[in-house]
């Protein structure tokens, strides 16, 4: 089973991925980003349940994420959090099916190799 570390690190992943926003001038904050995905963390670490929580999150990150700052932001955001945590490729593939499996479809992939800047 991963630790902690491991499931925050792979949940922010995923979210950032997910989410793609930049920082700069971005109005959904880091702080509020992480603190929305908490309720998928223990998916992502542990292949725990899938809640409704957790989609509501990423539903709701998305629908926030309205300008390619938020995107970008977002994305930035998840990486710089997740790199402060070990992961692997089980983890990494749970956070990337996450929007599908939450009716969320994104026009990149959420990768720990995706390039925030390039997210629209």
């Amino acid at each position: 089973m991963a630790s902690p570390r491991a499931l925050k690190f792979v949940c922010l992943v995923v979210c950032a991925m997910v989410m793609a926003a930049s920082t700069a001038k971005a109005a959904i904050s880091c702080n509020q980003v992480v603190s929305a995905l908490t309720p998928c963390i223990s998916y992502v670490v542990s292949n725990g349940a899938l809640t409704q929580q957790c989609c509501q999150a990423i539903r709701g990150l998305n629908s926030a994420a309205r300008t390619t700052p938020d995107r970008q932001g977002v994305c930035t955001c998840l990486k710089n959090t997740a790199s402060q945590f070990a992961y692997n490729s089980r983890n990494v593939a749970l956070a990337a099916g996450l929007p599908g499996k939450c009716g969320v479809k994104l026009p990149y992939k959420i990768d720990p190799s995706t390039d925030c800047k390039s997210v629209k």
